[in-house]
């Protein structure tokens, strides 16, 4: 990674980011915390909490077209603005102790069409920031990023809030600053095909990247994986946190647990350039998925807090080498002026599926004694496993990009 340690635009980009998502991880814990204090209602906290993630889900694929068309700098400034901007204005009502449900779920919403007008930006602009052959340095670094950022941010957010209920927004509105004067200064080369070409009518340029993700076979099934990831690990997670509940784990123990699988991501995320270099893109995705239907069913056998976060470590240790193989040729396959629109597509079916995974995992502990239901998790990633494996579109992924079809010119 010495390369990317060189590359000042991209360690900019990426340090403004790393405490961007501290503030946001803040944020989300701070949210619920605030209205439990103004309404003691904790369907109230559960409206705020899942405006971001609602408004984040209806703006993705419109976000990813957005992209596509305006400059992406500029978008990426206008998020950290706007979020800067919400948060302080929630600052001063809470100061004011003026602040209600209303506000909070205008501000939540204003950050959840932030992040999804941002990530299919920035995930867009990597291959312009960084070489070809650093790409999956920069994917994987990103992912050690966001679960860096969300793991301070989550231990800081109760930390702040215990200072007063307007301190964790405020934390959260200096981040955004700090983010927004790091992308000042990142020079992002400005791509003549927008500025040359007349933006079409947005409804079809949303269908034009469904239509690019639907028509190219290897896209298909990277995405496939990647819905098969997201929803495995939100149901599975809440699984696991009841069983160690039912099993009479105190709640320290399963903070410990929570903490561990965090710590295993960001591990994973670090050693993911490294399987990347001395693996097949289809060796390390089915490698991973064999590897997790294998360790998944293990949790049955563990009644122990510390020993069931080490599981959890090893089994988020994995995903992040399969995500730096997947990503890494989604986006050098891609062409540039459809990126945009991919990371759009990528958003919201990731996002989807981490939405309805934890509905899953309750419906399964509804119905199913905490182990059985285990197994049942077990038995889905076993079936993601096999057909992965045999997928004989997936054998024949490389990362070898085309050509690419845009040009350059000077940085913004």
């Amino acid at each position: 990674m010495s390369g990317l340690r060189n590359n000042r635009d991209y360690r900019l980009l990426w340090t403004g980011q790393v405490v961007s998502e501290a503030g946001f991880s803040t944020t989300m814990i701070a949210f619920p915390l605030v209205v439990l204090a103004i309404t003691g209602s904790g369907v109230q906290s559960g409206l705020v909490v899942g405006a971001v993630a609602i408004a984040q889900l209806v703006a993705g694929l419109p976000a990813g077209a957005l992209a596509d068309r305006w400059s992406r700098k500029r978008i990426m400034l206008g998020c950290e603005a706007a979020q800067a901007i919400a948060a302080a204005a929630l600052v001063l009502t809470l100061w004011w102790d003026t602040a209600g449900v209303g506000l909070l779920v205008v501000v939540a919403v204003v950050m959840g069409v932030c992040r999804a007008l941002f990530e299919p930006a920035e995930e867009a602009s990597l291959p312009l920031l960084v070489p070809a052959d650093q790409v999956p340095s920069a994917v994987s670094l990103n992912a050690a990023r966001t679960s860096a950022g969300q793991l301070s941010g989550t231990a800081l957010g109760g930390f702040l809030f215990s200072f007063g209920r307007f301190v964790p927004f405020v934390f959260d509105v200096v981040t955004h600053l700090f983010a927004f004067v790091s992308l000042l200064f990142v020079r992002l080369p400005v791509r003549r095909a927008t500025a040359s070409r007349p933006p079409a009518h947005l409804g079809k340029e949303i269908a034009e990247g469904l239509k690019w993700v639907w028509r190219q076979p290897r896209l298909r099934v990277t995405t496939f994986c990647v819905v098969g990831l997201n929803l495995f690990f939100s149901a599975y997670y809440l699984v696991i946190i009841v069983l160690a509940d039912g099993r009479g784990m105190p709640s320290g123990e399963i903070g410990v647990m929570a903490a561990m699988l965090g710590g295993g991501g960001v591990l994973g995320a670090l050693a993911a350039p490294v399987l990347y270099r001395r693996f097949s893109p289809y060796v390390l995705i089915a490698g991973v998925f064999w590897a997790l239907t294998v360790l998944t069913p293990l949790a049955i056998f563990v009644h122990s807090g510390y020993l069931m976060g080490l599981l959890f470590a090893g089994i988020a240790f994995l995903p992040p080498a399969a995500n730096t193989a997947i990503s890494t040729y989604q986006l050098l396959n891609t062409p540039d002026e459809l990126r945009g629109r991919l990371g759009g597509v990528l958003g919201v079916t990731g996002g989807l599926a981490a939405a309805l995974g934890p509905a899953l995992g309750g419906w399964l502990v509804e119905l199913l004694p905490g182990s059985t239901a285990v197994l049942a998790c077990a038995g889905a990633i076993a079936v993601v496993t096999l057909l992965t494996t045999f997928n004989r579109t997936l054998r024949g992924l490389s990362v070898t990009p085309e050509p690419s079809e845009v040009e350059t010119t000077t940085a913004s």
